[in-house]
């Protein structure tokens, strides 16, 4: 990609300053069937490239694969997460109760997934619309909880449509989904059409802050388009005649923002310090990626040797989570099935099938007790805690897990 014709996704300046290269990588959540193995024209790779706009302060890649390519069949399911499904449910009350929300009201969610999020309004009596392009995680959704569900992809022609059916949302969602969109603009005007005037847009995007402090780069992948600050989304809202009215900052996916927008002239004053923060040296600005790059090389450097001289002495690796951070950690640092003997995953979508660029099998969980490995690499590292008891026999009987990220630990 030549950085000087790139346009932002968000203000469109051209000319990003590159910040890190991961090289050539498949995509992340293409898991490979048995008989993609055999195929080798099944498994494309595109370039991973950082890159940020000092116009806006938004961190995005450069490379733009076709949603169509990555997101009408998926293989992630939010339910198979204890704790997004507790993070939904808390979200969901807290809203409930200070919106007094009721059978009168309705609560759009864009990228619905599985219901994970919405079965907690339905519960409550609350009227629910779910957005959600995958047809086969919306048909979990539909069948299973009962949401209504629109499989398709959220914009302004879709929320124009649903004004037109006298549909406008006292509460819009967008969870982990605004990285995901090369149209940007667009589903933000969408935002602005589809909420009531009086209403709130909640989104949640990880932190950009949180990335570069804590060499999160395993979150870089060609699903997650953008990596917002709040710099970004303000000026990114704005646009589209939105206020970020409220943050908060939650340990949630390695670290990140929530935001209430509404079409009020009012900031908080947490908004407010936030941006202030920002500015004075956050990530508003350059700076502080500068050595973004070679933090992330040591990381790779630190965890390479020590997997290696694992090996060395015999011990038998494993590693937990086959998620999408997962796939760009393996691949970045050149950690195949010569390393790592499985992976296992909750999620029995993905059991049965390959690691995508390394091709290491996915079993389920109880394989670690089955076959007890020395070690175990934590690819999902933002579930730690949960996953830590959720093994813990495992650990019991003497097994390790590494994680990986922020620093390199043997637990």
């Amino acid at each position: 990609m030549n950085m000087a014709e790139f346009a932002c996704r968000s203000c469109g300046k051209t000319g990003p300053a590159l910040v890190l290269s991961l090289g050539l990588s498949p995509l992340a959540n293409s898991l490979l069937t048995k008989e993609e193995l055999a195929d080798p024209k099944a498994e494309e790779k595109f370039p991973l490239d950082l890159a940020f706009c000092e116009g806006c302060s938004l961190l995005q890649i450069t490379e733009t694969v076709p949603p169509e390519k990555m997101f009408r069949e998926y293989l992630y399911f939010s339910s198979f997460s204890d704790t997004m499904v507790k993070h939904a449910e808390t979200i969901a009350t807290r809203l409930v109760s200070e919106r007094a929300l009721g059978k009168d009201s309705l609560v759009l969610e864009i990228a619905s997934n599985d219901g994970y999020l919405l079965q907690h309004y339905a519960k409550q009596g609350v009227p629910v619309l779910g957005v959600e392009p995958a047809r086969n995680v919306a048909k979990v959704a539909v069948e299973e909880r009962g949401i209504r569900t629109i499989t398709e992809f959220f914009g302004r022609e879709l929320a124009e449509t649903l004004v037109k059916d006298g549909q406008r949302a006292d509460v819009i969602h967008a969870n982990n989904v605004l990285a995901h969109v090369p149209d940007l603009n667009g589903v933000v005007a969408g935002i602005a059409i589809a909420l009531k005037d009086d209403g709130v847009a909640v989104i949640e995007a990880p932190y950009a802050k949180e990335l570069v402090d804590h060499r999160e780069f395993d979150t870089i992948y060609h699903e997650h388009l953008c990596y917002f600050s709040l710099t970004a989304l303000s000026h990114l809202m704005e646009r589209h005649g939105l206020v970020v009215s409220d943050v908060e900052r939650l340990p949630i996916h390695g670290g990140s923002l929530r935001i209430f927008v509404s079409k009020t002239k009012k900031r908080s004053a947490a908004v407010t310090k936030l941006l202030a923060e920002e500015a004075g040296g956050g990530v508003a600005t350059l700076g502080p990626f500068a050595d973004f790059a070679k933090r992330v090389e040591a990381l790779k450097t630190e965890l390479v040797e020590m997997l290696g001289d694992l090996k060395e002495k015999g011990a038998r690796v494993a590693a937990y989570g086959a998620a999408a951070k997962g796939a760009t950690l393996l691949n970045f640092l050149g950690i195949g099935k010569n390393t790592i003997d499985f992976v296992v995953d909750r999620s029995t979508h993905k059991q049965g099938r390959f690691m995508p660029g390394v091709h290491v099998p996915i079993l389920a969980p109880s394989e670690l007790l089955t076959r007890q490995p020395d070690v175990c690499l934590l690819l999902t590292w933002n579930f730690k805690d949960e996953i830590l008891e959720q093994q813990s026999e495992y650990r019991a009987k003497g097994g390790k897990f590494i994680v990986p990220i922020p620093e390199v630990k043997l637990l």
